[in-house]
C-alpha cells in the first residue's frame, strides 16, 4: 500500500469515525456541543406568526431592527430551531417549532417593549388598562380593545421616563422581598441619563402617591412610591412568572422600533410532522437500496465499492447536520434525498470513462487513474451549477421569506460538496486499494472485455 492511499485511508477511517460517533453518541453530545436532531416547524409541530407593521412611516433598516429584537426575544423563550425572517416590505414571519405556552410565546412578539412610568395625577390606574402618554400619545388599538379611537382612552398622562434610556443589562428576573402581599415575581430595571434623574425627582416629591407602571401603553401596576428612587433603579412586581417572564424578555432584549400587530397566527399539528418523518424514512430507505442495487448489478465491484462510499456519504451528511446544526425540515429531506443522487452521479461518470478506458487496453490502474482525470471535468461543472442554484435558492428564501425553499437549498448544497469528497477521496482511494485484484482473467469484476490491443499510457 503506497503512502498516499494510507493516507486517504486514515483521514476517511477519521471522519467515518467521527461521524459516527456524532450520530450515534447516548448523551446526545459531542465535546459539549449539543447535536440532536432538530426538526423544522412542519415536522414538530408548534405555531406560525405573521406581524405587521402597525404604521406606514418606517425604514427598511428599522424592521430588519425589529427582526432582530424579535429574534432575540423568542430565543430567550428557550424555543429550539426557530426561524424569524422579513416577508416583503413590512411584515416579519416568525417559525416557533415545539412551544410549551402558545399565548406566552405571542404575547411576547406582540408587545413593543417601550416601558415608562407615568404620572398618573394621584389615581391608581387598574392593571391591564390602556392609556395615552406623553411619549406615546396615540397607541395602536385592537379589537380586543373594544375601541376605535384613542382619543376615547381619555387624557394623556405625562412621561417620567423614556422607554430608550433603559439599561436593558439591568433588567432581570426577581422576587419582591414579602410585605402584606408576600414575596411575589418581579423584574428589575434601572434607567439612565435624563429619566433616571427624571424619576428621581419625581419619586422624592410624591412619597405616599402613586406612579403607574406603564408597557406599550398598557398599566403594568401603579404602586405607591414609599421611598426615592435616587438611583433610576427598581423592581417591577408582577402576579406570576409567566407575567414576569413575558415583561423580562419583552425589555430586556430591547423595544422595537416599529410597532407590530399580529396579522395570523396558527397552529401546525406534530401528527402530519410524524408521518412525514415516516415516510421520509421509507424513501430514503428504499432510494439507497434501489441505486445500490443498480451500482452493484450494472458496475459489479466497482458498485459495491461505490455503495460503500455512499453509507459513509449519509453517514457524513447527517452528522454535519447535526454539528452545525441544521434544522430538518420536509423539503430539507426532499433536498437530501435528491443530493443521494447527485452522489450517485458522480460515481456514473467515473466508473463508465474507467470501463471506456480498459476496453482501450490500458492496464486497471491507469484505466482508473484516466478514469478519474476525464470524469472530473463533467463533475466539476455540474456540481458548480448546482451550487450556484442551491445559493440562488437559499437568497430567494432568505429574501423573501421563504423559509420552506431554504432547507432544501441547504440540504442539496451541502449534499453537493460532500459527494464531491465521497467520489474523489473515498472511491478513489477504495479502488485504488483495490487495483491489485485486477487482472485480465478477472475482468468480469467490471462486467466488461477488452476491445483492442493495449496502446500506450
Amino acid at each position: 500500500m503506497r503512502s498516499r492511499e494510507l493516507t486517504s485511508l486514515i483521514l476517511i477511517l477519521t471522519v467515518t469515525g467521527l461521524a459516527l460517533w456524532i450520530n450515534w453518541t447516548p448523551n446526545e453530545n459531542f465535546f459539549g456541543r449539543d447535536v440532536r436532531i432538530r426538526l423544522g416547524l412542519d415536522l414538530q409541530g408548534g405555531i406560525q406568526v405573521l406581524l405587521r407593521a402597525a404604521e406606514s412611516d418606517f425604514t427598511r433598516d428599522e424592521l430588519d431592527t425589529a427582526r432582530g429584537v424579535i429574534e432575540r426575544r423568542v430565543n430567550a423563550l428557550g424555543v429550539g430551531e426557530t426561524v424569524v425572517q422579513l416577508a416583503g416590505s413590512d411584515r416579519i414571519i416568525v417559525e416557533l417549532p415545539g412551544v410549551d405556552n402558545p399565548e406566552q410565546a405571542v404575547d411576547t412578539l406582540r408587545g413593543t417593549g417601550r416601558l415608562e412610568f407615568i404620572d398618573s395625577l394621584g389615581q391608581y390606574i387598574p392593571d391591564g388598562m390602556l392609556v395615552r402618554t406623553s411619549s406615546s400619545p396615540n397607541p395602536t388599538l385592537t379589537e380586543a380593545d373594544g375601541i376605535t379611537n384613542t382619543e376615547q382612552l381619555g387624557p394623556i398622562f405625562q412621561s417620567i421616563t423614556d422607554g430608550a434610556d433603559l439599561d436593558t443589562g439591568a433588567v432581570q428576573p426577581a422576587f419582591s422581598q414579602g410585605g402584606v402581599t408576600g414575596s411575589r415575581p418581579a423584574v428589575s430595571f434601572a434607567f439612565r441619563g435624563d429619566s433616571a434623574r427624571n424619576l428621581a425627582t419625581f419619586t422624592a416629591r410624591s412619597v405616599g402617591q402613586p406612579m403607574c407602571i406603564v408597557l406599550d401603553n398598557r398599566v403594568v401596576s401603579c404602586p405607591q412610591i414609599n421611598a426615592a428612587l435616587t438611583d433610576g433603579s427598581g423592581i417591577i412586581e408582577v402576579n406570576s412568572e409567566i407575567d414576569r417572564d413575558n415583561i423580562l424578555n419583552q425589555l430586556k432584549y430591547g423595544a422595537l422600533p416599529v410597532p407590530l400587530v399580529i396579522e395570523t397566527s396558527r397552529s401546525v399539528t406534530a401528527t402530519l410532522g410524524q408521518e412525514s418523518v415516516e415516510a421520509s424514512v421509507i424513501a430514503g430507505i428504499v432510494g439507497l437500496t434501489v441505486v445500490a442495487l443498480f451500482m452493484i448489478i450494472f458496475y459489479r465491484l466497482p458498485g459495491i465499492l461505490a455503495t460503500l462510499a455512499l453509507l459513509i456519504y449519509t453517514l457524513i451528511s447527517f452528522a454535519i447536520y447535526r454539528f452545525i446544526p441544521i434544522t430538518l425540515t420536509l423539503p430539507g429531506i426532499a433536498g437530501f434525498i435528491l443530493s443521494i443522487g447527485l452522489a450517485v452521479d458522480a460515481n456514473v461518470l467515473i466508473f463508465a470513462r474507467l470501463r471506456e478506458e480498459y476496453r482501450r487496453g490500458r492496464d486497471i490502474r491507469n484505466a482508473l487513474e484516466r478514469g478519474f482525470k476525464e470524469s472530473w471535468p463533467a463533475i466539476r461543472d455540474s456540481s458548480v451549477s448546482t451550487l450556484i442554484t442551491s445559493i440562488v435558492l437559499f437568497l430567494f428564501g432568505s429574501s423573501f421569506g421563504v423559509s420552506i425553499i431554504q432547507g432544501f437549498a441547504l440540504t442539496l448544497g451541502l449534499g453537493v460538496l460532500v459527494s464531491l469528497f465521497t467520489a474523489l477521496v473515498i472511491t478513489r482511494t477504495f479502488l485504488r486499494l483495490a487495483a491489485p485484484l485486477f487482472s485480465d482473467e478477472r475482468s468480469w469484476l467490471f462486467g466488461v472485455e477488452r476491445r483492442s490491443a493495449p496502446t500506450a499510457a
